[in-house]
């Protein structure tokens, strides 16, 4: 009986060292399985910024051509408004026939000029004083908006306040880039300067609703006193900028721009909706300034990307201002 006792003892015993072990060996396995899943999503995520890089080029390239063929103005037909459908990418489908693997890169894009919205940083000038001008109007879009127009005036303090925002590209909420002392130390309980049209929350009234509801119409610029393009505003911008002109008046400008736009800002004045109007806040029919929205898909991998281009006067030579993700 004992001897069977100690023979059942050793059995189990057996077979709780075997389970030890095939579990060891499961978690061993498991760990290997997540380390090599983790550097394959990093190999992607690296790759996808450098496809985001080759995108940037290409807009660069596109902004840069199209400066050289109409270095006087900026117009909505040009060839840098043609949206980047999502495209294959050549590279990765080769490898893909070589390899016996399946990336599924691909890549889509499309540009939208900035100057086409109101730059908030123009509420203030570059001595900090208050621009009387271009508070008016941005109390004019707002109506035009529905909003609250008493809101502008609080956008107005947050700039004159506030502290120049760091000039660094963001990428998934993190910083990048050289950044001096004095642009990242504040003093007391001065705030921020305005980046993200998402900051105007810290104004008192500003809700997330009325947020995306002006999210189209307005941007911040890294400087105060750009022009609003009278070539790419919408109607309701248009109408705001002009004293005077009604929102019908602004629609219908907008309509006959699709086949005829402003060469020059005679062109502009001379229209019939213009006549006894006189315009104070800053505008142009060219702009220097554009956002690249890009979106790289690489196997399970996506990278969804806003970038600013500078395009700086007749110079054709465009600059990347930041990259964002979202």
């Amino acid at each position: 009986m004992k001897r069977q006792r100690q023979q059942g003892v050793a059995v189990v015993t057996a077979l709780l060292l075997t389970t030890l072990a095939v579990t060891i060996v499961t978690s061993l396995f498991w760990l290997q399985q997540v380390q090599v899943r983790s550097m394959e999503n990093q190999r992607l995520q690296l790759q996808t910024r450098w496809i985001l890089r080759g995108a940037l080029d290409l807009s660069r390239l596109v902004l840069n051509q199209d400066l050289m063929d109409s270095p006087n103005y900026t117009q909505l037909n040009g060839v840098w408004a043609t949206p980047l459908e999502e495209t294959r990418l050549d590279d990765y489908v080769e490898r893909e026939r070589l390899q016996g693997e399946s990336f599924d890169a691909t890549l889509s894009g499309r540009m939208v000029d900035a100057q086409g919205r109101y730059n908030l940083a123009n509420l203030a000038d570059s001595t900090k004083q208050l621009n009387l001008d271009e508070l008016a109007v941005f109390k004019r879009l707002l109506e035009n908006l529905k909003l609250d127009s008493s809101l502008a005036q609080g956008v107005a303090d947050l700039v004159l306040n506030a502290t120049p925002a760091p000039n660094t590209q963001t990428t998934g909420g993190q910083t990048t880039g050289a950044q001096t002392a004095a642009a990242v130390t504040t003093t007391g309980s001065q705030p921020m300067g305005l980046v993200r049209v998402e900051d105007l929350l810290a104004v008192s009234g500003f809700t997330p609703q009325a947020i995306e509801q002006l999210r189209d119409y307005v941007i911040i610029l890294p400087v105060s006193g750009t022009t609003v393009n009278v070539n790419t505003a919408p109607a309701e911008l248009l109408s705001a900028l002009v004293p005077g002109l009604s929102l019908s008046d602004a629609a219908a400008m907008v309509s006959a721009r699709k086949t005829s736009y402003y060469r020059d800002t005679a062109t502009f004045l001379a229209l019939s909706q213009m006549v006894g109007k006189q315009i104070k806040a800053k505008w142009n029919v060219k702009s220097d300034y554009f956002l690249a929205y890009s979106r790289v898909r690489l196997d399970r991998a996506a990278l969804d990307t806003q970038s600013l281009l500078k395009r700086p006067g007749s110079i054709p030579n465009t600059t990347v201002e930041w990259i964002r993700e979202y």
